[in-house]
């Protein structure tokens, strides 16, 4: 499998044409799209392009990158598999349950015009062999509005994909609401929802990809409500237009306002993937969330050992014990490995999900989906700067209250695939400041708390470094909880603890003896159930290594989670902390 985190690196940031008006004011004949023809006009930048240019190139301008929109049958074709697409739902009949004047003829004229029964196609495909549920809204048609057609498609679908078991992937495109059917286009938006969570208790996988543009009432339902929601580069995503926001608050909007690179910044969305890695970004995904009952799928079964000489050399390497505060200056060592580090070299591949779909990413956790030898898992971890700059992006690996929420959705999201946890904790702890405590920090972190303690899949948490306070246990209620040699795991800084304790900072040294902080210490009272050795402090020198012990080690537990029941591994939890 490919490595698919390279898939959700930041893009540039590609501007289409702004949305014509709000709602349904995006009428079909405004928007841009592939004519007949040997020319077209790029959409962003004005530029006549040779039609054939732009069809090789995934319909995106190959001057400027802008995107076209294209038609339905248009992106069935990039992403199924060719002939795989079976229509669903056709020949429902369109109402006028306001009686507005002349809509009748407009659908009709709209019907002549785009070849299309309504605003969506919806139905069965395959993805790279895979079966799926595949819908796409069109935008030629009514600006792919949502009146009671395209909500009945669209929770037929959802309903037909929960009997069946298959996964939803729904690109969409639309205006919002269908005015000319008032409340009973508003009334689509409940009646879609209520049947994606009916598929999403079944444990089923749903995709959105939001599309430029994807506004009103659609955002407000079924846009938002995916397992992970991708987008396009560029495209425009939002509940009110730009326009109505613009007049509403009598102020000029910020550049790239309302934007998909927007929305991952400020935590909405998991992430953007260019157009001509979509096919294999989603059929990575679909692979990624087939429901295995147990957590051994590993497709290497036995794991090199070390030999008795590698083991022996290890040992000659081995110099003098370290301190305490030896060892934590070990662990704050800015060539330590990071979590980011042991992620990208202990598993095949990694695709990062970003976000709290609340207020923002915050670059102090970093997580989302992995493969152990075949074997999916969720991997969080806290992460810290490689250099000044990464620091203040990562915020020296100190989480904010964002940053534990999205933890705890991606934990959640593990549950209901169930797929086991592993946590990579390295933090001087929580973010200490106004912003944290205005969002709840210390509620975050209970929250943490609370739902860990009962999740129905097997957790592993390894301190890798530093392990600060409340805001590293909020990745540490675990089945079984490691420590590297050189890490530390304490109530507060040793320099906290030696101000509170005995009024004076500077006898941190002291404090870091007292405190039994270190791997041996932690391992003496229980606290740990591991210790992972480091014949030097962990760095790039010892990276595979280390990886590699780790790996095994974490074969080792998942195999003692197999054939466990969820209720199980949540009460061998709940007993392990029971007894400290």
């Amino acid at each position: 499998m490919s490595r698919l985190k390279d898939l959700f690196k930041k893009s540039a940031n590609v501007q289409t044409q702004e949305a014509q008006g709000e709602e349904q004011s995006h009428e079909a004949e405004g928007t841009p799209s592939v004519p007949e023809g040997l020319w077209v006009k790029c959409p962003k930048c004005g530029e006549l392009l040779y039609k054939e240019d732009v069809v090789n190139h995934y319909y995106i301008c190959p001057k400027c990158g802008g995107y076209f929109r294209i038609k339905a049958k248009t992106r069935i074709k990039l992403v199924a598999d060719k002939g795989s697409f079976t229509e669903w739902c056709t020949g429902l009949a369109n109402s006028n349950p306001l009686d507005y004047p002349g809509y009748e003829e407009k659908i009709a004229q709209v019907q002549a015009k785009t070849h299309l029964e309504e605003a969506v196609r919806i139905g069965e495909a395959k993805i790279d062999g895979q079966r799926v549920v595949l819908g796409v809204c069109d935008a030629r048609f009514l600006m792919g509005s949502m009146g009671h057609v395209v909500g009945e498609k669209i929770t037929r679908s959802f309903e037909r994909a929960t009997e069946e078991k298959l996964p939803v992937i729904l690109f969409c495109c639309s205006g919002g609401a269908r005015m000319q059917e008032g409340i009973i286009s508003l009334m689509q938006m409940a009646k879609t929802s209520a049947a994606i969570k009916r598929h999403s208790e079944a444990g089923l996988l749903y995709i959105p990809v939001l599309t430029d543009p994807t506004t009103g009432g659609v955002t407000a339902s079924f846009a938002m409500l995916g397992d992970i929601i991708l987008a396009e580069p560029g495209a425009l995503i939002g509940f009110a237009g730009p326009r109505v926001i613009a007049q509403t608050i009598g102020q000029k909007l910020p550049e790239g306002f309302q934007r998909s690179e927007f929305l991952v910044e400020h935590g909405i969305i998991d992430g953007i993937v260019r157009r001509e890695n979509l096919k294999q970004t989603l059929s990575g995904l679909v692979k990624l969330h087939q429901r295995n009952k147990g957590y051994c799928q590993f497709l290497r079964i036995n794991l090199p050992e070390e030999n008795k000489e590698e083991k022996h050399s290890r040992k000659r390497r081995k110099e003098k014990e370290m301190t305490a505060w030896e060892k934590v200056e070990a662990a704050r060592d800015s060539k330590r490995l990071t979590s980011l580090d042991y992620i990208e070299t202990i598993f095949d591949s990694f695709m990062e999900l970003h976000g709290d779909r609340a207020f923002r990413d915050d670059g102090a956790i970093v997580g989302g989906l992995a493969v152990l030898d075949g074997q999916p898992v969720t991997v969080i971890g806290v992460q810290k700067g490689r250099n000044t700059k990464d620091n203040i992006t990562r915020n020296f690996g100190m989480p904010s209250p964002e940053g534990y929420r999205k933890a705890l959705r991606l934990m959640k999201q593990a549950e209901k695939f169930n797929r086991p946890v592993i946590c990579f904790i390295d933090t001087p702890g929580a973010f200490c400041g106004i912003e944290a405590e205005e969002r709840g920090q210390g509620e975050a972190i209970a929250r943490n708390l609370l739902e860990m303690s009962d999740l129905k899949v097997p957790i592993l948490s390894i301190v890798i470094g530093e392990g600060g306070s409340g805001g590293a246990l909020a990745l540490g209620v675990a089945n079984e909880v490691w420590m590297m040699e050189n890490a530390t795991y304490s109530i507060l800084s040793p320099e906290g603890f030696a101000s509170i304790l005995w009024k004076d900072s500077k006898k941190a040294k002291e404090a870091a003896e007292v405190m039994k902080i270190t791997a041996k210490d932690l391992l003496e009272l229980g606290v740990v159930e591991q210790v992972i050795p480091e014949d030097i402090p962990a760095c790039k020198d010892n990276l595979e290594e280390l990886s590699k012990d780790m790996k095994n080690r974490m074969h080792e537990f998942l195999e003692k989670a197999e054939g466990m029941s969820g209720e199980e591994l949540a009460a061998r939890r709940y007993d392990r902390f029971r007894k400290m």
